[in-house]
């Protein structure tokens, strides 16, 4: 293994400024790189992607940005941040970090200055891994009203306010003062900012304003109707294919008609509260253009936002009001299910709801596909690549610690300035007892253990057909290509056959509630 130090000192050496073709003939600096990353946020929940929660400055960003429509991530907030920091899956580096260099490692090597705020949820601490400046929480959730006690700011602890304390807020607060120190003191670099947001992320904790703007509104009309109407909103702006079947309501989900009138109404509550969430991430993205307004860099600041897992279906803690600052409630499996529209499954599962998620560019001086939607599938592990690239760092291969492949990801510049990207010949994942293939067309997948499936993902994207029956062939060919990688990250050999585990299950709403 290398040193660090040593490494990082031969990267500096190999940056040229600029590289991107988006920037040969202008006198800019490398562009500032904004990551913005929320969390079990559903392919849906957005109102470009189908939604009918109010979203208007990230559907802007998108409306003049970018979307791809077949974005991959883990499945899972940890190893989504791995994948996301190093180019690499999690399964070469391990879960957490515990080898290769970081994101920000490599931009501070190229001349950025670094900052983070929100989640962390990684091995070791952000100002020990390339980052200038941290705010946020080490832990892989925290109550937003209250915080905990993994709180940091710059590597001291942060003790929470007793009031007037929210965390997306929070967040938000920071990145803009670091954003204000980077341009008192460093206005001839760039920056790159990785906003981490712990929201939508349970525990369901929302400003009393931003629920009642939902409360016993539009998700009065239940989890059904949402579902069919996100549906033909994504079929009506070309975002899915009229042959994709929306799948059924699973038969652990229980009808909205059957609920009584007090069920209906908590339910409305939960998911008026997660919608406030994501409202208020909406409101602070808006807080974060306007700042890049202020100094004059939003032209050339290339802006990713992106989601790490489908919507949470899990219904574990029952603790208050859906809400309130004493409480600890998720939404449930039926949001979930309606948050991934028009995909099957959820956060865990290797299956579309939850791995595809939405992914927005945007970056006026760089990117000339506008108001475009891109359907080459794309995974976090392109965005290290992607950085390197926009950065103008020359990065090679032989600077990674020795023992680690090749990069897997690639560049999705190309895409930015409407040219081709070669898509990836194979696409790897796992979660626990999840696994998945995606082979050109094809995708192999398994939920909990059970033998594979097998979807042809230009027909049928929801994957309802499943064809691994009439085609053991490509079954067995992909297989082979699987278990291949599974032993070349060192993780051995594994057996698929009977399920173990079960999709999480409506449970009734408590009578005391």
């Amino acid at each position: 293994m290398i040193d660090r130090r040593r490494f990082l000192a031969g990267l500096g050496a190999t940056v040229s400024l600029p590289l991107s073709s988006a920037l040969a003939d202008s006198d800019r600096k490398p562009p500032n790189i904004v990551i913005i990353l929320v969390d079990d946020m559903g392919y849906s929940d957005l109102g470009c992607y189908g939604g009918e929660i109010d979203t208007p400055t990230i559907d802007q960003l998108a409306y003049n940005g970018l979307r791809f429509t077949q974005f991959y991530n883990t499945g899972k907030c940890c190893p989504t941040r791995t994948c996301l920091l190093t180019g690499h899956y999690w399964q070469t580096v391990g879960r957490g970090i515990k080898r290769g260099v970081m994101l920000p490692e490599a931009l501070k090597a190229a001349g950025y200055k670094t900052m983070a705020t929100g989640k962390w949820h990684l091995n070791g601490k952000p100002w020990e891994r390339g980052f200038d400046r941290y705010f946020g929480h080490l832990s892989g959730c925290t109550h937003y009203f209250k915080g905990d006690k993994t709180w940091y700011k710059d590597g001291e602890r942060y003790e929470i306010p007793e009031k007037g304390f929210y965390s997306t807020d929070a967040d938000t607060d920071y990145a803009l003062r670091f954003i204000d120190d980077h341009y008192r003191k460093d206005s001839d670099k760039p920056f790159f900012l990785y906003q981490a947001y712990n929201a939508p992320h349970y525990p369901l904790h929302a400003k009393p304003e931003d629920i009642k703007k939902y409360r016993g509104g539009r998700f009065s009309k239940g989890w059904d109707k949402l579902r069919e109407e996100r549906y033909e909103r994504q079929r009506a702006m070309n975002l899915v294919e009229d042959r994709w079947e929306l799948p059924p309501r699973p038969d652990y989900i229980p009808a909205w008609d059957s609920l009584s009138k007090e069920e209906q109404d908590f339910e409305d509550l939960r998911m008026s509260v997660y919608a406030g969430m994501v409202d208020c991430i909406d409101q602070n993205v808006a807080r974060i253009m306007k700042k890049l307004d202020e100094h004059g860099d939003v032209e050339n600041t290339l802006v990713m936002f992106l989601s790490d897992n489908g919507g949470c279906p899990f219904d574990r803690n029952r603790k208050g009001t859906p809400g309130k600052p004493d409480s600890w409630w998720e939404y449930g499996v039926a949001w979930a299910n309606a948050s991934n529209t028009p995909f099957r499954l959820y956060k865990r599962s290797q299956h579309e709801g939850g791995t595809a998620t939405p992914c927005i560019v945007h970056w006026p001086a760089g990117l000339r596909a506008t108001g475009e939607m891109n359907d080459t599938p794309a995974h976090l592990i392109d965005i290290f690549s992607t950085c390197m690239d926009v950065s103008g760092c020359t990065y090679h291969q032989e600077h990674q610690e020795e023992e680690l492949p090749p990069y897997p990801g690639q560049s999705l510049l190309p895409a930015f300035q409407r040219r081709s990207i070669e898509p990836h010949e194979n696409l790897f994942f796992h979660y626990g007892r999840h696994r998945a293939l995606i082979s050109g067309r094809w995708k192999l997948v398994s939920a909990y253990h059970k033998e594979w499936e097998l979807y042809d993902l230009e027909k049928d994207r929801t994957e309802l057909h499943n064809l691994a029956s009439k085609r053991p062939d490509k079954v067995k060919e992909l297989d082979a290509i699987y278990r291949k990688w599974w032993k070349e990250t060192g993780r051995g050999s594994f057996k698929l056959g009977k399920q173990k585990g079960s999709p999480p299950k409506y449970r009734d709403v408590p009578g005391e509630v």
